[in-house]
């Protein structure tokens, strides 16, 4: 897939937050699988078989060398489940699981399988224990997504070799034993292909790693919003965004531009992002004409302070886990309104992420930290999803209160090449048929709007 470049419409306000970076050289070899399982610690591993078949470095889809094990802090157990003794469920592919056991610390965890394509119909159950003591959970679904939050399947990310499916991954803090159990369900009768799991399930316990210290990040140069070891991207007042906006549009500006003060944002380096586990390049799209709105449906239970080990999970889920080219939002919020930055090549480009399959073009993708299926999001992460957008979407001339047109790429709501009326701030739901971003923070949609068309001055 080639790498478009972004538009100038909007983008020249500043300097593109973009980190290119000298990877360190791969291994000559890696870790052989042991009996319960293997360490994914590199960059661009290849997910796509089980883990005897993953010995040996391997490119990204551009390119790229992997990391060695020493360059890359945290780890990614990979456990391969099994029948489960005693099931009820019709063949023994019907039910598999883990029972319980001692494992390595971690934090976050998700099922992965072999086919992207491939969904999942039945439950995902885990239970995990306190690190350190001998409390265990009670059993904790795990979201069974797929490929609804996935990069598009006809690009070089999507069809890589190395994509997996995957659930959403669940926070669960610091573990060092766990239990799983995966149920298939369905009507065997009207869908006879929905009572047998995926192949090449496996358990994905992700340690996301300690924060790095403070520093330059190595590999890595920053020019234009931040300083290259910045930790975050100062605000603006309306007033100084606009005349930033303006001063980069020329002598003869078109009109008063419509666009929110800019925001906080923390940046990758801001929540310890280890470069060396993405892909090099970048690909851009060339314009953002829309954001989606996502929950990571990896649970609640975190605090504000925990946030960025939760967005180091996810980076390395995605990326390891789920075989993508880097964390597939690009953005995130979290429950006290911070805002992070996701995916790299710029905060104030055109990057396409992998968020919404079927839309990841001309837009983008804005998580918000938790799962809102039931419970409410706090104001202060709805608030930052408007001033977010009032600034971003401003960039290119977007109404937050507006409708546009999007060309689907494939996917369960629309057939690829449709070109689809959609709110300029979305639902994941209004392109994929998902429960995503859940019913309470779906429901938020309508008040951002209007919020952030007010902070554009509309």
């Amino acid at each position: 897939m080639r790498d478009y470049l972004a538009s100038s419409i909007g983008v020249t306000c500043a300097a593109a937050l973009v980190l290119p970076l000298t990877l360190t050289a791969p291994a000559q070899a890696r870790p052989s699988a042991s009996a319960t399982g293997s360490d994914r610690t590199g960059a661009a591993a290849d997910v796509a078989g089980p883990a005897a078949d993953r010995a040996g470095p391997a490119a990204d889809p551009a390119g790229s060398p992997v990391a060695t094990e020493a360059t890359v802090p945290g780890s990614t157990q990979s456990l391969p489940l099994a029948p489960l003794s005693g099931t009820r469920a019709v063949g023994a592919a019907a039910e598999q699981g883990l029972t319980p056991r001692n494992v390595r610390r971690f934090s976050l965890v998700g099922v992965v399988w072999n086919d992207p394509a491939t969904e999942l119909h039945g439950r995902v159950q885990v239970r995990t224990r306190a690190e350190g003591t001998t409390h265990w959970s009670g059993w904790q679904d795990v979201e069974t997504h797929s490929h609804e939050h996935a990069p598009d399947p006809d690009t070089a990310e999507g069809s890589s070799h190395r994509a997996r499916g995957s659930t959403a991954p669940l926070w669960v803090g610091d573990s060092d034993g766990v239990e799983v159990r995966v149920r298939a369900e369905g009507d065997r009768a009207a869908a006879p292909d929905t009572r047998a799991l995926p192949g090449g399930l496996r358990l994905e316990l992700v340690d996301p790693g300690a924060q790095p210290a403070a520093g330059t990040p190595k590999g890595s140069s920053r020019a234009g919003l931040a300083p290259q070891a910045a930790t975050e991207i100062p605000a603006l007042s309306k007033e100084q965004t606009e005349r930033e906006l303006l001063a980069e549009q020329g002598s003869a500006p078109r009109t008063q531009p419509y666009i929110g003060p800019r925001p906080r944002i923390i940046t990758r380096h801001g929540w310890g992002a280890d470069e060396s586990l993405r892909a090099r390049s970048f690909v851009y799209t060339s314009k953002v004409k829309a954001a989606f709105v996502h929950h990571t449906a990896s649970g609640n239970k975190y605090s504000c302070s925990q946030a960025p080990s939760v967005i180091r999970g996810i980076y390395r889920y995605h990326v390891l886990s789920s075989g993508w080219r880097d964390i597939g939002y690009n953005f995130l919020v979290d429950k006290c309104g911070n805002i992070y930055e996701g995916r790299a090549g710029g905060v104030t480009k055109a990057v396409m992420g992998a968020h919404t399959l079927g839309f990841n073009s001309n837009s983008m993708g804005i998580a918000v930290l938790g799962t809102f299926s039931s419970t409410k999001p706090a104001a202060a992460a709805v608030n930052a999803i408007a001033k977010l957008t009032a600034w971003k979407l401003g960039l290119f001339g977007a109404n937050p209160r507006g409708k546009t047109y999007l060309k689907s790429a494939g996917g369960n709501l629309y057939r690829k090449g449709k070109n689809v009326r959609l709110n300029v701030i979305s639902g994941h739901r209004d392109g994929f048929a998902t429960e995503c971003p859940g019913k309470q923070l779906y429901g938020k949609l309508g008040s951002a709007r209007s919020t952030s068309a007010r902070y554009q001055g509309r």
